[in-house]
């Protein structure tokens, strides 16, 4: 349900309160932004009630800290009062520009180090506020999913800890495998696939796409993905088709079987506009070679979409495959820090998931239905209606 759309029925679990860890402090306090700008704008007969108290604020950020001692210990802290809070607490377990001295040497902050701050955060919390919810959009460890062999569970692990600590409900985005939550079978489990943030911001900056099976098609880089890209499809009313891939079960680099190949399943890709879906952007070594062998099957336009960009090997390859003509646009979101790099290349679109946040939140906060928000088939309706409507003259050329 959209915030226009949206009527208070339920009052709130508690005062509001939002503490984004230092990981995730810019996408934090621009979700704070849309809460105080709607909260201030909602009108209720309720909202002078005492269930409401603290429904106003100017900000719903609590100060935390994190601070850490010579060895690399550490310690967290919240700095006001939340008795009774309704806390959302946000964390970016991808940031790597956040460093820390260790004994006289500068660390780069890992996954491990910021899941460690978050509980910390969660202990200083434990007890006084009302309720406890995680929003950790990259789930931590997530691709360490499954056993295969004699393996750690970690992902598994990290979901049971937090539950045992007292948190509620865990939001998170685009999960490796959803299938995870079945360790934490009593709390709230949420993963959230960002469709129709995608499409609304490919349409902000392609104006002449025609979104029909004839003009355009969707693509899963592999088989992990089917189940997104059928989504993806199904609501746009496109055609798929995969690639899977061909390894070389002989070698072991870097901790894996080598790719040998991409093979195609699907129709015609021809004169056809394509989009690859996929999950998370790492090395980019898989969305290359696919947009790669696209573009030799003589596709139109390349738009390769991932929730999560990484880019562990640097931007070099995305810039290369740029200048050739093999990657016309390049979407990620916000959800994980960005550098400066790759929001200066011209063919980067930066999906900003802020105001969907905001939403989630306003809807828990209230214990309201997340469904609308989780299955956005209605606004994404609305807006290629929209969109058809605007630019369907220009696109006439290419019918």
């Amino acid at each position: 349900m959209i915030y226009e759309e949206k009527t208070i029925e339920t009052i709130p679990v508690g005062p509001l309160g939002l503490v984004p860890l230092r990981s995730i402090r810019d996408l934090g306090e621009k979700v704070n932004d849309y809460l105080v700008t709607w909260r201030h704008e909602r009108e209720s007969e309720h909202k002078s009630t005492i269930a409401f108290a603290g429904y106003q604020r100017d900000s719903y950020i609590i100060e935390s800290r994190t601070p850490r001692f010579g060895t690399g210990e550490a310690k967290g802290t919240i700095e006001e009062s939340i008795r009774g809070d309704d806390l959302y607490i946000m964390v970016d377990v991808c940031n790597y520009s956040l460093t820390y001295s260790l004994c006289g040497q500068i660390n780069h902050m890992s996954p491990d180090d910021h899941f460690q701050d978050l509980k910390r955060v969660i202990a200083a919390a434990a007890g006084k506020a009302r309720r406890i919810n995680v929003i950790m959009p990259f789930l931590y460890e997530g691709r360490q999913h499954k056993r295969s062999g004699r393996e750690s569970l970690d992902c598994a692990l990290a979901l049971q800890e937090l539950a045992n600590m007292g948190v509620e409900n865990i939001i998170t985005f685009d999960a490796h495998d959803p299938r995870v939550q079945n360790a934490i079978p009593e709390i709230g489990f949420e993963t959230v696939t960002p469709i129709y943030q995608f499409i609304k911001y490919l349409l902000k900056e392609e104006k002449e796409l025609q979104i029909d099976s004839d003009h355009m098609m969707v693509i899963s880089p592999d088989e992990g993905g089917m189940s997104r890209a059928v989504y993806f499809a199904n609501v746009l009313g496109l055609d798929m088709g995969m690639f899977y891939k061909r390894r070389d079960y002989t070698r072991i680099v870097n901790g894996r079987n080598p790719i040998v190949a991409h093979e195609f399943l699907g129709s015609d890709v021809e004169g056809k506009d394509v989009l690859i879906i996929d999950d998370m952007i790492s090395s980019g070594e898989s969305i290359l070679d696919v947009a790669k062998e696209l573009k030799r099957r003589k596709a139109r336009k390349v738009f390769a979409c991932a929730t999560f960009g990484l880019f562990t090997n640097g931007l070099g390859q995305f810039d290369k495959y740029y200048e050739d003509g093999l990657l016309d646009r390049m979407l990620t979101t916000n959800l994980v820090y960005q550098t400066p790099e790759l929001l200066s290349k011209p063919y980067y679109i930066n999906v900003d998931m802020s105001k969907y946040i905001a939403l989630i939140i306003d809807n828990l906060n209230h214990d309201a239905s997340l469904s609308e928000l989780l299955s956005p088939t209605k606004r994404i309706n609305r807006l290629l209606t929209s969109y058809r409507s605007q630019y369907g003259a220009a696109k006439n050329g290419r019918s």
